[in-house]
């Protein structure tokens, strides 16, 4: 229903009734009624019961979605048998992005991300072109990229052989390697080769819906990046989140809004658990939101570790942003979140 009808048709029986007496003596305007209506408790009451029913309907109908893990993509690189397996171990390899992926949206992402560019060589792209789900959508087309037995065929025909004319070349693939080279040249050229044009010598991103699997992509196409993942407590997240009123969304159109506590845990829980399916010695760097604002974070041996350096008190000492309103969430949407995010919570060590 159209809002000024509503507002109209409350007018039109407050004018009507008993109120119209105290509206009369009053002389209020109907902008004023208006306006003193929103501001008393039954209106505050009507809105807190209109959120409860948004978010326990948006609960009821969420649906967990099921994206590719870090062993599927793994498998389905190794598979591609690639020609020149050197190419991959990053021993001469000149480029080493900063990837850094935080769990869900207002995690404190933009911060770190203002603390790691008081370097001046090095740039992080933000969130860029986000909503398009590019490297989830490469990651998925990767995790079920092709048989082995398919690849095997192509992989047994000699190409300067004369009798190629007369093989079986139905199924015939240039190298994995290749493929895997026209993948980082797409990255290369729409990430690094800005960044080199306008004066850094290092470059990177920060994203908050990237999980493990992109990572282990990321990594596969530039062995030496340096991985940053940023964690902060889903509830402070999504009270962030909820009191902004911005419109978050996974990846456009806009049906797929993060606009519940019970999309935002699913979302928070899936990033959290992934990094559990990393490797060992996968070259990653788990900061948490609460020791970063509270000084518990080793700023000196991030920097030797990233090969960069920071002066955290120059991004620390101005404060930008901040959308939370509210003390803490409601009892159904904390109920919501422990919920669904309690394995992603107790994974990175978060209680309720």
């Amino acid at each position: 229903m159209d809002q000024k009808y509503k507002q109209t048709q409350v007018w039109v029986w407050a004018r009507g009734s008993w109120v119209g007496e105290s509206l009369r003596a009053a002389r209020m305007s109907r902008r004023e009624f208006w306006a003193w209506a929103c501001s008393t408790w039954i209106a505050e009451a009507l809105r807190a019961c209109r959120k409860c029913q948004h978010e326990l309907w948006a609960w009821a109908r969420s649906e967990h979605a099921e994206l590719p893990h870090v062993h599927q993509l793994t498998e389905s690189i190794a598979a591609l048998h690639m020609s020149a397996p050197d190419a991959v171990s990053g021993e001469s390899d000149p480029e080493a992005p900063i990837f850094l992926l935080s769990t869900a949206m207002r995690s404190g992402s933009t911060l770190l991300q203002r603390i790691l560019v008081t370097d001046p060589r090095l740039l992080l792209w933000g969130e860029p072109f986000s909503e398009m789900d590019l490297m989830p959508r490469i990651a998925e087309m990767l995790s079920h990229s092709i048989s082995p037995w398919n690849l095997s065929l192509s992989e047994n025909i000699n190409l300067t052989s004369p009798s190629i004319a007369t093989s079986w070349i139905a199924d015939l693939y240039p190298p994995g390697e290749n493929f895997r080279l026209a993948l980082r040249g797409f990255f290369d050229r729409w990430l690094g080769e800005p960044a080199r044009q306008t004066g850094f010598a290092r470059w990177g991103l920060k994203e908050v819906r990237l999980g493990a699997t992109e990572a282990t992509l990321l990594r596969w196409l530039y062995p030496r990046a340096k991985f940053l993942i940023l964690s902060r407590h889903p509830y402070d997240c999504y009270r962030s989140l909820a009191d902004s009123g911005w419109r978050a969304v996974y990846h456009w159109p806009s049906e797929n809004c993060i606009d519940s506590a019970a999309a935002f845990a699913g979302l928070w829980n899936r990033l959290a658990l992934s990094w559990s399916e990393l490797p060992a010695g996968f070259p990653s760097f788990h900061i948490k939101y609460e020791d970063l604002i509270n000084g518990k974070v080793d700023f000196r041996k991030l920097e030797s570790w990233l090969g960069i350096e920071i002066r955290e008190n120059v991004a620390l000492s101005v404060k930008v942003g901040g959308t939370a309103k509210r003390a803490r969430l409601s009892w159904y949407e904390r109920a919501i979140i422990a919920r669904e995010a309690a394995a992603g919570m107790q994974a990175l060590g978060y209680s309720e």
